[in-house]
């Protein structure tokens, strides 16, 4: 055995034999510890007063707060750490690695800043990315008004596809649009570039907005039109349309949009479509179109503005009357003002542009006139010019003015009217005239088409101020008296005539039935009657037969509310005059009772007319009394009433 392990084993020996005497010698004292897996006794310094109780806690807080702080260090150096971690993290998405920032792309136009309208301009566009990471399937955008008009959804877009643009790199695309809008104006053009990165789907976007103004335009347009105009007064426009191309241009329109309160009356040339539409044609180069459009500015105040808005462009391919690609607008503004000297005319208590009477109502018109000038106004002329197909000259009543019959005119001026030799600011008054009931019936016996009565007034003036010329002061307005058709109704009985055969004693007696047939007839003269209807009811006592002609004829009878109705519809002008009269005939049973016996009882009651007449533009309304009959002789007929024909 090596020397060197039988000393380990002696020194083994005398370890254990030092063990042995320790444990036999008798000063050996035992100690006994017993422990648990869920106790641990510590030694616990009990202080033996409240200083030393003090004191303890003392040295307890300062060891606490020793290992609190050493925690706390702990803890706060852990979240640096976290928080440089997140740093770099983002740092290296945003800025490194495979990330892209929309502020490393540049977005860089080359083109001219103006062009003129309707033609070709061309743009180079350059895209540079200066991220690490390549932009990928990259779209290039451009959306650009397609024509003059602010219409949102008119927009032309143009979509390029650029592929990817790898990092560092620089992408050059031309593209070519053509702009339209007035001179002067503004045009801007919206650049985005559509991307994406990899490992990721969203599309990402980087916009550019680019300006170009228009210097010139492919038509130009203009207006001749007063800046201001009083209530009720014509007006004109005059629109001059010309082509400021090098070649001809396809089919051109120019279309009008009338404010509210603006009444077209005319135009030269007729519109092509609607009142509002003009076909140009194909303009040649330097050709010059002008339109003339009248009308009168109704139901407007003073102190209102109307605008006008003309627009000019291709026509559509789809609807002739629309246009296509608008090449220019153009916009005119016309005040509202009051006239200086005013003439409103009313008739019979109403103010209105057109009225409507009949045939047995007299026209009685005012005309009330007023200064509304600071100054006063000399030799005041008021004129009424009365025309129209309704209109008997010579029972018209021209009130305290001369009516010329041969002009149809009634004047009032400073002979008939002294007040008009001076008129002080501010001052008003009223004139009036009269004419008789109309008739739709012309001279020579036949109907009247569309009768009226067509009343033009004018108002004139001298305004003298000091130091400056006479100034003569006008001012106009128009109403159209519509003369209503005279509709007839009538009804009747029968037992004798009439296309149905009846039955039953004449005169009726108690507890028998007896037959009637009804006849219903209209009648119509000088204008269109639309929605005819005629109703009525049959009493408890009276029922229907059932059987009506003509067969084709809309009638029915409802047995619940006993209402007959006939649906006529149309009844056109020259009905029952020179056109044959429009009928019905129907067939009711009478059946009276002992209660009955020396009275008139009802057999149909009141029945009523109604309809809409088209030209003059009202409802239209007959109303005819009940039917009687008579079970003996003695009573008679009520006062109005029809009488059955036996």
């Amino acid at each position: 055995m090596p020397p060197g392990e039988k000393n380990q084993d002696r020194n083994k020996l005398n370890r254990l034999e030092e063990l042995k005497g320790r444990l036999f010698s008798k000063d050996y004292e035992m100690r006994i510890e017993r422990h648990d897996a869920f106790t641990r006794h510590k030694p616990k310094n009990i202080p033996d007063s409240w200083q030393s109780a003090q004191e303890g806690m003392s040295n307890f807080g300062e060891k606490f707060f020793m290992k609190t702080s050493l925690f706390k260090k702990l803890f706060i150096f852990s979240l640096s750490f976290l928080l440089l971690a997140m740093a770099y993290g983002s740092y290296m998405f945003f800025a490194g690695g495979n990330t892209v920032s929309p502020e490393n792309i540049e977005i860089s136009v080359f083109g001219n800043a103006y062009t003129s309208g309707g033609e070709e301009l061309s743009l180079q566009l350059e895209i540079t990315n200066k991220n690490s990471s390549p932009l990928q399937l990259v779209d290039l955008v451009l959306e650009y008004p397609k024509s003059s008009s602010t219409n949102l959804q008119d927009t032309e877009r143009i979509r390029v596809s650029l592929g990817t643009i790898p990092a560092g790199t620089v992408r050059s695309e031309n593209v070519k649009l053509t702009l339209f809008g007035e001179q002067g104006s503004t045009k801007q053009i919206k650049i985005s570039l559509e991307y994406r990165v990899e490992g990721s789907n969203a599309i990402f976007v980087k916009t550019k907005l680019y300006d170009v103004s228009i210097n010139s335009t492919p038509i130009n347009l203009s207006v001749e039109a007063p800046d201001s105009i009083s209530p009720n007064q014509e007006l004109t426009l005059v629109i001059k349309a010309s082509l400021n191309a090098t070649k001809p241009s396809p089919a051109i329109l120019v279309s009008a949009d009338y404010p509210v309160g603006f009444a077209f009356t005319e135009a030269s040339p007729k519109p092509s479509f609607g009142n509002n539409v003009w076909n140009l044609g194909d303009l040649s180069p330097g050709a010059e179109k002008t339109i003339t459009i009248k009308g009168r500015m109704l139901d407007v105040s003073d102190g209102e503005e109307k605008t006008f808005h003309i627009f000019t462009g291709s026509q559509s391919s789809t609807n002739k009357s629309n246009l296509d690609v608008v090449f220019n607008s153009i916009g005119h503004t016309v005040a509202i003002k009051k006239s200086a000297v005013e003439a409103r005319l009313s008739v019979n208590g109403a103010y209105q542009r057109e009225y409507s009477v009949d045939t047995a109502t007299p026209i009685n018109a005012e005309i009330t006139w007023a200064n509304n000038l600071e100054t006063k106004i000399n030799d005041l002329v008021i004129t009424a010019k009365i025309s129209g197909n309704a209109v008997d000259k010579k029972k018209i009543d021209g009130g305290s003015g001369f009516y010329d019959s041969a002009g149809g005119t009634i004047t009032w001026d400073r002979n008939s009217e002294s007040r008009f030799r001076e008129v002080s600011p501010g001052e008003s008054g009223s004139v009036s005239f009269f004419i008789p009931p109309v008739s739709v019936f012309g001279s020579s016996g036949g109907i009247l088409v569309d009768p009226l009565v067509n009343i033009e007034i004018s108002i004139s003036g001298k305004q003298e101020l000091s130091g400056y010329e006479v100034t003569t002061l006008n001012s106009s307005t128009s109403s159209t008296v519509r003369i209503a058709s005279d509709v007839g109704f009538a009804t009747k009985a029968l037992y004798y005539s009439g296309p149905f055969a009846n039955s039953g004693p004449i005169p009726p007696k108690a507890e028998k039935k007896t037959t009637y047939t009804v006849v219903w007839s209209l009648t119509n003269t000088a204008n269109n009657i639309s929605k005819g209807t005629v109703r009525s009811s049959l009493p408890q006592w009276v029922s229907f037969a059932g059987a009506f002609t003509p067969s084709g004829e809309n009638f029915a009878y409802n047995a619940s509310t006993r209402e007959l109705v006939w649906n006529v519809g149309r009844i056109p002008k020259g009905t029952g005059v020179s056109l044959p009269s429009k009928e019905i005939s129907f067939q009711i049973i009478f059946a009276p009772s002992l209660s009955q016996v020396g009275t008139v009882p009802i057999i149909v009651n009141e029945a009523v007319l109604t309809g809409h007449d088209d030209f003059a533009n009202v409802d239209v309304k007959a109303t005819k009394a009940p039917l009687y009959t008579r079970l003996s002789n003695d009573p008679a007929f009520p006062t109005g009433g029809e009488r059955v024909v036996e």
